[in-house]
Parts: C-alpha cells; sequence; structure tokens
C-alpha cells in the first residue's frame, strides 16, 4: 500500500514539474520573448499548457493526459540536448519553433505508434516440448482483456472468431477479464462473447487482481458473483485454487490470485498443497496471473505457468521496472527454469492506459508436442 501511495506521490511531483518545464519552454518562443514583463510571460505561457492538459484529458482521461505530457516533456528535453549540440557543431543559433514543433510532432508520431500497439492484437506462438506423453495439444491463452479499455465486450468477440481459426483444444484465461471501471452490460457481452470459442476440452479461467474490483460492486454494478455466474453461464469453468484433469492427460491448476490475501484475508493455497496427490506422470498446466512465485512453482515440477499482469511492462523504460524491484519474476515471454515452462503475456489489452511503447497487446498460441 504504502509503495501505491509513494507512487502517486511521486507521479503527482513529476507532472507539476512536467507542466513547468513546458511553461518555461513556451515562454522561450519568440511571440512570448516580445512580452517584456517576465510575470506576465509566465502567466501567458501557462495557458497554452493549460489548455494541453484539459484538452488531453477530456479526449483521452487524466490518466493518459499525464502518461502524454510525461512523454512530450522528456522528449522535448532530449530534443533540446541535440539543438544544444548542433548549435556548438554549427556556431549559429537554431530557430527555436523548429526545436519545439520536431519536438511536439515527434511526441505525436511515438504515441500513435503506441496507440496502435495497444489497440492492434497481434497472435504470438510459442513451441513446447515435453518428455511426457501429452501427445499434441493446442492451447490458446489470453489475459489482461480488462474490458471496455481498448474494446467492448461485443468487440472481444473479433477476436474470439480469430482465435477460432487455430482450431485450439483448449482457451486458457489468465486473469483480469474485467476491469473496476468494466460496465456490468461490457461484462455480460463479454462472457458472451466467450461463448463463441469452439475448443475439444472448453475454457478455463482463474481470478486476476482486478476481476473481483477494489471498490466495491457498486462502483461498477456487479460483484465478483456476478462475473462467475456469467462465465459459467457462457461455458467458461473457474478454477480458483482448484485442479481439472482433462482428458485423462493433462491437468488445469487454477490458482486464487495473490491480491485475495490482502483483499480479504483468506491466503490461497500454496503450489505444493495444490499438486499434492496428482499423478506426476501427466502433464500440469498452471494458470496464476501474477509472475512471482517462480521458484516455488518450479520446486512443485509443474510443467507448465501461464501468467499475464505485467502488461509486459506497459510503456518504456517502465516495461525493465518491475522485475528489476521484484514486483515479478518475469516481466514478458517464454523460459524454461529446470523442468518447467513460464510465458507471460503481454495482454490482449490494458489497464487503462491506452497506450503500449514497450510491448505489443496480443494472445498466444501454445503448441506442445512431446518429445521422443
Amino acid at each position: 500500500m504504502w509503495f501505491w501511495i509513494g507512487l502517486l506521490l511521486i507521479t503527482i511531483v513529476v507532472c507539476l514539474l512536467a507542466c513547468g518545464y513546458l511553461v518555461s519552454r513556451f515562454c522561450r518562443m519568440d511571440c512570448f520573448q516580445k512580452i517584456e514583463s517576465k510575470r506576465t510571460r509566465i502567466m501567458l505561457a501557462i495557458l497554452p499548457v493549460g489548455v494541453i492538459v484539459l484538452g488531453l484529458t477530456i479526449v483521452f482521461n487524466l490518466v493518459n493526459a499525464v502518461i502524454i505530457i510525461f512523454h512530450l516533456t522528456v522528449i522535448w528535453f532530449v530534443a533540446e540536448v541535440i539543438n544544444i549540440v548542433v548549435e556548438k557543431s554549427r556556431e549559429k543559433k537554431s530557430n527555436y519553433y523548429i526545436v519545439s514543433t520536431v519536438a511536439i510532432l515527434f511526441t505525436a508520431g511515438y504515441l500513435a505508434v503506441g496507440w496502435y500497439a495497444a489497440h492492434h492484437v497481434d497472435r504470438t506462438e510459442y513451441q513446447i516440448e515435453t518428455k511426457k506423453t501429452v501427445e499434441d495439444l493446442k492451447i490458446i491463452q489470453f489475459a489482461d482483456s480488462h474490458i471496455g479499455t481498448t474494446f467492448s465486450g461485443k468487440g472481444l468477440l473479433k477476436e474470439v472468431e480469430r482465435m477460432n481459426e487455430d482450431q485450439p483444444d483448449v482457451v486458457l484465461i489468465t486473469g483480469d477479464f474485467v476491469d473496476d471501471d468494466t460496465s456490468k452490460q461490457d461484462m455480460i457481452d463479454a462472457c458472451e462473447s466467450l461463448k463463441e470459442l469452439k475448443t475439444a476440452y472448453g475454457t478455463y479461467f482463474c481470478y486476476g487482481n482486478h476481476d473481483k474490483g477494489y471498490y466495491g460492486s457498486e462502483h461498477r454494478g456487479f460483484s465478483a458473483e456476478d462475473l462467475k455466474y456469467n462465465l459459467v453461464k457462457n461455458g467458461v469453468k473457474v478454477l480458483e485454487d482448484e485442479v481439472e484433469l482433462v482428458d485423462d492427460r493433462f491437468y488445469i491448476i487454477g490458482r486464487k490470485d495473490m491480491s485475495d490475501g490482502k483483499r480479504d484475508g483468506e491466503l490461497r493455497k500454496s503450489i505444493n498443497e495444490l499438486t499434492d496427490g496428482l499423478d506426476a506422470r501427466k502433464y500440469m498446466i498452471v494458470l496464476d496471473h501474477q509472475p512471482y512465485e517462480y521458484e516455488e512453482e518450479k520446486t512443485a515440477n509443474v510443467d507448465l505457468v501461464l501468467s499475464g499482469h505485467t502488461h509486459g511492462g506497459q510503456l518504456f523504460p517502465v516495461n525493465y521496472f518491475g522485475v528489476m524491484f521484484g514486483l515479478n519474476a518475469k516481466r514478458y515471454g517464454h523460459e524454461k527454469q529446470e523442468n518447467t515452462d513460464f510465458i507471460v503475456t503481454s495482454g490482449i489489452s490494458d489497464w487503462a492506459i491506452l497506450f503500449k511503447t514497450g510491448c505489443i497487446s496480443e494472445y498466444n498460441v501454445i503448441e506442445v508436442t512431446t518429445e521422443y
């Protein structure tokens, strides 16, 4: 909790400093330099910055307005540093309008690419080999749809239709299907979209930290029980510290999310408790929203752990901080530790932020084959 409070305070301070920096940059423009009074110059320069912040907030929302201002500030600063180097090499002053225009246009282009990366869903393939007799198993995994952020509940149907083209054996949803700001109708529509999935063995779901809601059912108009009811109603099997044996050849182990212990005080079962008594000859797939307990899951000798949560780091260079500060064991992609494969998806959508500059939006197609 203190981490997030500290992060919020740092964000507010940095945002104020960023706005102050932009005001100082506008003051440098010729049209403002003609004003003799420094105080008047600053007051007038505050106006365009305020209009920019207000406009971005209206068009996008406050969170994304802050993201855009951060990027504009950093890019403008870099442009000025480059300009200083160029001026020294040429021994000639540059037109400051050119510097500011380049900074603004580059920011717009950079974030336009980030917008596309967030709203366009890629298909990512993984090939996994195992010594266990599982034959060929095609899994589709997705997470972090946060319904209502980049697509609606009905909009999910387009991605479901794409997934069906792969003819998956099973679809595994690793949490944060909905968000705290998802509307009830969007939640219902999204669950109904899942009904259209065509699989050999069904669709399975584990909760993420947003699925049960942080602010109570009054905030978004539905409860965790409502979500579960609609998932089950549309053919999705919800696993919460539960194990399902599928086709007598592989297990699906759905873990409670780590956030549940903080939310309701009820700690989830350990991976050893969940795997105790299972047939070790059969392939074991773990659904665990947050990629954190890698050491425990590796020691339990499960075969494949699927996670989301990180959004691939979302924004560059923040995408490197999660693992650096020990918030996650892995940010994105596939790695094998001893006998266990770990895969973290960057998510089919994202939470609140409408840009991805450090990753892509995706769903995973995972082909597991027996190694002979």
